[in-house]
């Protein structure tokens, strides 16, 4: 690039899925786009999206998103209205990507490949109209009156003034840092005169005390039901599948709950976890099921009798929790002892401790105040020219193809609008 001065139409910040549909959809609509990306290449984070089979939607109706995204899920009706899951499936079949749909309406391509996706997303973007620069960070919006001029941008080839009328905040929460997203769209925002909800990591496994959950690493457990106590309150359950690790609990429903506890905890509440390995259960029937198991197996050592209710990793760790010999008779088990056990079934408890930090989050909570962007466009409310999509904005979802359907259907409507400008 020369001395003489460069312009755009529209420039786009961060080559993510917001970034894409962005500059792919200004550059449809005829506007000249310039793509600046800090990496040294596009889409770093959606290779790791869905443990790199990359859950590109989630097919469900506009009412389950709004279950699934806060803080104000209805503050994306016009994104949606605009662009939605069948068309960002529409984009990738017509680039030979299959889709399928799993379990819980979420989908995936069929070939399980991130890199299918981006590779799909990447050729219906084009390069038409569209300037890319990589290796490029921008530390800088230019704005003059309320209204936005450009960016200036630091790469290898130096400080860069770039210049366009348009500008849209693509960079991401701050969560996987290693991919990339830093936090620096919050400090661009900040310099417009955005407030920010302070960030913090959501969709993040969960640290527990002690070395129970490490030593059951590895199991994962399916229809659990989990229910978050706060300060020895109920305030949250989910039901679904869960998984331990050596630090404490991951699997869905950790990541679901997750938001909440973190929250909590930053209040300094003490947050504890009580699973329920039986929930189809009431203690009445649960106690008449392990009643009947006991007496028809008499002469049996508990630990044995213990394979008919447990995973056998979790036999030894109930036996120690419990106190009781696992090479006493079943016939030898006082109804005090039944009762104990049934207890621990109905309310394995944990105290969260913490989580591992951004490293380890899929989103980030927090970010640009929705309340501070114009729904139907994406505009900022305070500069004009300057628009936000994707994970920058304080929006997040739960875990199932939610997230990445508001950074396709965000991206989309702010390059539509950037350009038409």
């Amino acid at each position: 690039m020369g001395s003489q001065v460069q312009q755009w139409d529209v420039i786009v910040i961060g080559a993510g899925p917001a970034g894409i549909m962005a500059a792919g959809r200004a550059a449809q609509q005829g506007a000249k786009v310039l793509l600046v990306e800090k990496m040294r290449q596009a889409g770093r984070k959606l290779l790791i999206t869905g443990k790199g089979r990359c859950n590109i939607t989630h097919d469900a109706p506009h009412a389950v998103y709004w279950q699934n995204i806060f803080p104000r899920g209805k503050f994306l009706k016009h994104a949606f209205g605009a662009f939605f899951k069948d068309d960002i499936l529409q984009i990738l079949h017509d680039r030979g990507v299959e889709t399928t749909t799993e379990r819980g309406s979420r989908v995936f391509p069929v070939s399980n490949d991130a890199k299918d996706v981006l590779r799909a997303l990447l050729e219906w973007m084009g390069r038409k109209n569209i300037d890319i620069i990589f290796n490029t960070r921008v530390n800088e919006l230019i704005v003059e009156e309320g209204q936005v001029k450009g960016i200036v941008a630091l790469s290898d080839r130096g400080r860069q003034e770039l210049f366009a009328a348009n500008v849209i905040i693509c960079t991401g929460g701050k969560s996987y840092p290693a991919t990339g997203s830093t936090g620096e769209g919050y400090a661009l925002a900040k310099q417009a005169g955005h407030t920010i909800t302070p960030p913090q990591p959501a969709l993040v496994p969960l640290v527990t005390e002690g070395d129970i959950a490490g030593r059951l690493q590895g199991l994962g457990l399916k229809n659990v039901n989990a229910v978050v106590w706060v300060n020895g309150k109920k305030s949250r359950e989910e039901f679904g599948e869960l998984m331990f690790a050596h630090y404490g609990l991951t699997g869905p429903i950790t990541l679901t709950l997750s938001r909440h506890v973190v929250e909590e905890q930053a209040k300094g509440h003490k947050v504890e976890i009580a699973i329920d390995l039986k929930p189809a259960l009431d203690e009445q029937k649960l106690d008449a099921r392990l009643l009947r198991d006991l007496n028809e197996h008499g002469k049996k050592q508990l630990e044995n009798i213990f394979k008919l209710w447990l995973p056998s990793s979790l036999i030894p760790v109930f036996l120690e929790l419990l106190q009781l010999d696992g090479k006493k008779l079943c016939n030898q088990l006082s109804g005090k002892d039944r009762r104990r056990i049934l207890l621990l079934m109905k309310d394995f408890r944990f105290v969260v401790t913490g989580h591992p930090g951004y490293k380890e989050a899929i989103i980030t909570a927090g970010g640009i105040p929705t309340t501070e962007i114009q729904s139907r466009t994406m505009e900022s409310k305070l500069v004009k020219g300057l628009y936000f999509a994707g994970e920058v904005i304080d929006l997040d979802g739960n875990t199932g193809g939610f997230n990445l359907q508001i950074a396709f259907s965000t991206g989309w409507l702010a390059g539509q609008c950037a350009a038409e400008k």
